[in-house]
């Protein structure tokens, strides 16, 4: 029997989507490990399944499973996509321009923008960050404060190439940032250019993705601060890197502005395009596009 799917991305975060709002579909984790195979598979960063919701007044409930076949709480990327999903194949109206969307790590609202019946913009409150370290969760004390905010600012995780510095924030999962010194780094690091996009993320993001302190794993961030904003890339828990990942885009502004880098708002600038992040009261929001590749029947 075939599966269909629809290959959709966020700013080049890209995700096989299924349809389970009305049949069953459960994918065991060897067939997403299969379908994500980027030689032999459709290839994808995960594979998101739109179920029906779970919570009074939600459209759908996204069911995210990394491209390793492990389930993930959350990914700002999939939320955008998802609702992309739903609007473009009539399950949401596209003059609504909202809905709430259930995910592993609660319900999220966004509001949205239509064109001809399809969704190109999304804006989703994210929640407020999570700074206790239990809940990120990491093995560490709470060393820093902003504002009467506590926060694991920075966490030292000795390597081969030095100390990296990290401060700790969950957006519905586990994300370190790193403040990376390009001039400080080993130059072994660095494959071509010493700068941030040279610098090896095969090498040094595994190290720091699987370290003890972290015993559910960790996104790791890697970062620099520019006049245009911040520049990050990212080495995501059970994918490696990717070319953009939302939750981690809100993790750097939250820790950008708790440690003095940044304000509460700020352009994220990912190697697949630019999300605006806004750290307000009630949440941190996130504002980013959502686009269909192709679909097909997986054999």
């Amino acid at each position: 029997m075939g599966l269909t799917f629809t290959k959709m991305h966020g700013l080049g975060n890209d995700f096989v989507v299924v349809d389970g709002m009305n049949s069953r579909v459960d994918l065991p984790a060897d067939q997403v490990e299969a379908i994500c195979d980027r030689h032999r598979g459709v290839g994808a960063d995960g594979v998101i399944t739109v179920r029906p919701g779970r919570s009074q007044g939600s459209s759908a409930f996204m069911d995210y499973i990394n491209a390793d076949g492990t389930p993930a709480q959350m990914c700002g990327n999939g939320v955008r996509v998802t609702a992309k999903y739903l609007v473009d194949h009539g399950y949401v109206a596209p003059e609504s321009g909202e809905l709430l969307l259930d995910t592993r790590a609660g319900v999220k609202r966004l509001t949205f923008e239509a064109n001809r019946g399809r969704l190109d913009q999304a804006t989703v409150n994210m929640g407020p960050p999570e700074l206790d370290p239990a809940s990120i969760p990491v093995r560490a004390d709470s060393d820093s404060a902003h504002r009467g905010m506590r926060f694991v600012g920075s966490l030292a995780i000795d390597t081969q190439w030095g100390a990296a510095d990290l401060a700790c924030v969950s957006m519905g999962n586990p994300h370190a940032v790193w403040f990376v010194g390009i001039e400080t780094l080993p130059e072994t690091l660095f494959a071509g250019e010493r700068s941030l996009q040279g610098l090896d993320l095969t090498r040094v993001g595994p190290v720091l993705e699987s370290a003890p302190v972290f015993p559910e794993k960790a996104n790791i961030e890697f970062v620099t601060v520019e006049d245009d904003g911040l520049h990050m890339r990212v080495y995501e828990r059970g994918v490696g890197e990717t070319l953009a990942c939302g939750t981690g885009a809100c993790a750097v502004l939250v820790a950008a502005y708790l440690t003095g880098r940044s304000g509460p708002s700020s352009d994220v600038h990912l190697p697949g395009g630019t999300l605006a992040i806004d750290w307000r009261d009630d949440g941190v929001y996130m504002t980013g596009p959502a686009a269909t590749v192709y679909s097909g029947t997986w054999n």
